[in-house]
């Protein structure tokens, strides 16, 4: 289950993966590919790669940057294979031990795996597992894999990890490594993302060609490697010495995608299920203005995230848009807040008021979402402090207003600002003079469907409508029930 974050007012995703088959400098090219999935995970980073004889691993707390700048780890990374990881905590504590990819040596050799998402059935297994006898390293769902491959009666790797997927219930995508075969996966309803890559001869990579597996097609770009085509939902990708093969263990479902990469997760020039998200991003800060105009004098995105969509909502209002909030990129995570004080000054370690461009003026404010709703108070007061004459808030989603099991680090309901109020106490909360969020069918005419009922598949989009697609927590099947099947299976 998701757990609270103090740190801001905005959603978290949990996980960025990324591997390589068959490639010259392969640690070194993963970090490449974890540095442009940076903004999916802070927390920690890892990397395991295989030399054809041996796994070595080099995992830490902090950035990609702050763990593989040194040319000493990356030499002591050998091999053509490699997989990687970004953390951002959903599920077990930021510690050493939870850092992935995590590692395993079996009877039939190491085995490596790197997870993005979140197990709503972990509890359960975890429990049966520690019945059984095996020690967790780990307080993170990821580490349930590993178990469950362990105990797994079926000889090949790639039978024992179909074997631990048909045991789990969640969203997820993970890349794991064996001493035989790369694997890429996303679950039955492709709620997260994860995708497949070519690196050709005239890559600067070099070699002969080999293949990636990467969250997003910007990891692609930095290492310059084709896409090649979305990892299905439901799908296990294995890449071996005979190329890539697919297998789909698991009977159709409708598909699920998480709408909130195309809102906020991904990076804007990541192509997401064939499209690509700054266009989305610009098209539903349009639907945006259509639906909620008031007069104003300029469009201000709250930076970086709001920034394509209040590029699209200033076109169709043809109000000028203005880069009236200055983002500060250098700002550390450990930067110290030990008093109430300086806390609430803490905004202005990442945001600056554009006085010159904010005061006197009517402003428009296009931010993604609003969780708790203190970041956007702190913000909107900035911006009144800078002279503006009023200040108009548009979102650019629905109201937030059921929490994300999924993987997506967010409050519980309680705490989820228009889960407990209206956009109208909303707007008096955060202290504007109004606040539009578009609706929920706006947001799927955004991304070229005619409304929501009209979508089939729909897109998750449980975080504004309370319809999971996948069984909760306390939703799930019985728990003494899925101890005693599981128990009988081994």
């Amino acid at each position: 289950m998701a757990v609270t974050s103090p740190r801001d007012d905005k959603f978290h995703d949990e996980c960025g993966v990324f591997g390589v088959w068959k490639v010259p400098d392969a640690a070194a090219v993963t970090a490449l590919g974890l540095h442009a999935l940076q903004h999916r995970g802070q927390e920690s980073t890892g990397i395991v790669s295989f030399d054809g004889s041996h796994f070595h691993s080099h995992r830490g707390l902090g950035l990609v940057g702050d763990n593989f700048s040194d040319a000493r780890v990356i030499a002591a990374l050998p091999g053509t294979t490699a997989i990687g990881h970004n953390r951002y905590a959903t599920t077990g504590a930021t510690v050493l031990r939870n850092v992935q990819p995590l590692y395993a040596d079996f009877e039939f050799g190491g085995f490596a795996v790197a997870h993005n998402g979140n197990l709503t059935n972990s509890h359960v297994l975890r429990r049966t597992l520690v019945r059984r006898g095996c020690l967790f390293q780990s307080t993170s769902d990821s580490e349930v894999f590993v178990h469950l491959i362990a105990i797994s009666l079926y000889s090949t790797v790639v039978d024992r990890l179909i074997d631990a997927l048909k045991q789990v219930v969640g969203a997820y995508s993970l890349v794991a490594l064996s001493t035989e075969a790369m694997m890429g996966v996303r679950d039955p309803l492709g709620v997260r993302p994860l995708i497949l890559g070519r690196i050709g001869t005239d890559s600067p990579a070099g070699g002969t060609g080999g293949w990636v597996l990467a969250s997003e097609t910007c990891a692609l770009d930095i290492v310059g490697a084709d896409f090649v085509r979305d990892v299905e939902p439901g799908e296990v990708v294995v890449i071996n010495d005979q190329g890539v093969h697919s297998i789909k263990p698991f009977g159709r479902s409708r598909e699920r995608f998480c709408v909130f990469e195309y809102i906020y997760f991904a990076r804007p020039d990541s192509i997401m299920e064939g499209t690509p998200v700054y266009d989305a991003r610009k098209s539903i800060g349009a639907e945006l203005a259509r639906e909620s105009a008031v007069p104003a004098d300029v469009v201000v995105p709250v930076p970086d995230s709001g920034v394509p969509a209040a590029m699209g909502y200033a076109a169709e209002s043809r109000i000028p848009f203005e880069l009236g909030i200055i983002r500060n990129h250098y700002v550390g995570r450990t930067f110290i807040e030990p008093t109430d004080h300086i806390r609430h000054l803490g905004v202005k370690l990442k945001h600056s008021a554009n006085r010159s461009v904010l005061a006197g003026k009517r402003v428009i404010l296009v931010d993604d979402s609003i969780v708790r709703g203190t970041t956007s108070r702190k913000i909107v007061e900035m911006v009144r402090q800078a002279g503006a004459r009023e200040v108009h808030m548009r979102i650019s989603s629905p109201p937030t207003t059921h929490s994300c099991f999924y993987g997506i680090d967010t409050p519980e309901r309680g705490e989820l600002l228009a889960a407990r109020l209206s956009v109208e106490e909303m707007a008096e909360q955060i202290c504007v003079d109004s606040l539009a969020f578009i609706s929920i069918d706006g947001l799927y005419r955004a991304l070229g469907k005619p409304d929501r009922d009209a979508a089939r598949p729909h897109y998750c989009d449980a975080c504004f409508t309370g319809d999971y697609p996948i069984a909760l927590p306390d939703k799930a099947d019985n728990s003494e029930r899925q101890l005693s099947l599981l128990a009988e299976s081994h």
